[in-house]
């Protein structure tokens, strides 16, 4: 594993992150705890909890009880709250608060390193909940503040100097606003987190290659093609070569340009199986085969063509 500075946080986070959700749970009491354990057996020291479920904080908070605090980092979403089974939004004052009373309580935890405010809308984060976050953050409840999404919306809240981290989507798809918005968090030393590296056009595929059915409705594909229809994988110039690459799969060549960006601290990977997991852990000590990268960007362009036809 290899580590990154963390903006102007003066610590270093693993150059990946491992997820973990409701997903992690779902297997069992042990297996979230086994997992997270695992992880930093590879080396990863920096934990994203999609949520602020109890849940998850029991689970992170047992699995690192006999680490040394200081060598971690956690971090969570808020914004979307469980309740009764479900999830409701909230982003209110007393709504962030109660959300990081109770994680903390959770898991144990006497602070959280970063509090990611999930996708807020333009209107939607008011005065009195960032007075409340920095509330949070001046009583040393949580070390850093930051926010999490995609659009337009993003370039303002970076634009605010109000927080210290921008966790954003990255991937061969991404686009020069993209790239913009990460240089223009970098250039006020924010910190960086990437996430959604393997698109779900490419994991469907990938799906269907091994044997799997490919992703419908909401993470499915758009209109009526097969895999190998979609302009996408079809002819020279693609990223039909994403998966033709011996010993690498389409996931990990994914990854792999995504920790290629050096603005990128650390990139957040969502998995549940130890063999996956290993797999992914290795990827930051080896290299893409020669002109590969070329081949993204080749692919990339020959994309935003078929975009704008």
């Amino acid at each position: 594993m290899r580590y990154r500075p963390f903006g102007r946080s003066g610590r270093s986070v693993s150059e990946l992150t491992l997820n973990l959700s409701g997903r992690t749970t779902a297997r069992g009491k042990t297996s979230g705890p086994a997992l997270v354990t695992e992880a930093m057996e590879h080396g990863i020291n920096s934990f994203h909890l999609e949520t602020p479920d109890p849940v998850l904080g029991e689970l992170v908070g047992r699995a690192i009880a006999g680490v040394d605090r200081r060598l971690l980092f956690v971090a969570t979403r808020i914004g979307n709250l469980r309740r009764r089974g479900q999830l409701e939004r909230d982003l209110t004052p007393a709504g962030v608060t109660a959300a990081i009373d109770e994680l903390l309580m959770s898991s144990g935890l006497e602070h959280l390193d970063l509090v990611l405010l999930d996708q807020p809308g333009e209107d939607e984060l008011s005065h009195a909940t960032l007075t409340a976050l920095k509330a949070q953050r001046a009583a040393g409840r949580i070390l850093m503040l930051g926010v999490a999404g995609f659009g337009s919306v993003m370039d303002a809240y970076v634009s605010t100097n109000a927080f210290d981290t921008l966790a954003t989507p990255f991937n061969v798809h991404s686009d020069w606003a993209t790239r913009n918005r990460i240089r223009a968090a970098v250039d006020r030393d924010m910190a960086v987190f990437g996430y959604d590296y393997f698109p779900d056009t490419l994991a469907s595929l990938e799906q269907v290659e091994s044997g799997g059915s490919a992703k419908r409705g909401l993470f499915g594909w758009r209109g009526g093609n097969t895999p190998m229809q979609d302009p996408y994988f079809k002819g020279v110039g693609t990223f039909a070569f994403l998966h033709q690459t011996p010993n690498w799969t389409a996931e990990e060549i994914c990854l792999s340009y995504a920790l290629s960006e050096p603005t990128i601290a650390s990139v957040i990977v969502d998995t549940h199986d130890s063999n996956h997991l290993s797999r992914l852990a290795d990827l930051p000590e080896r290299s893409m085969p020669p002109g590969l990268a070329a081949q993204i960007e080749m692919a990339r362009v020959n994309m935003a063509v078929v975009r704008s036809a």
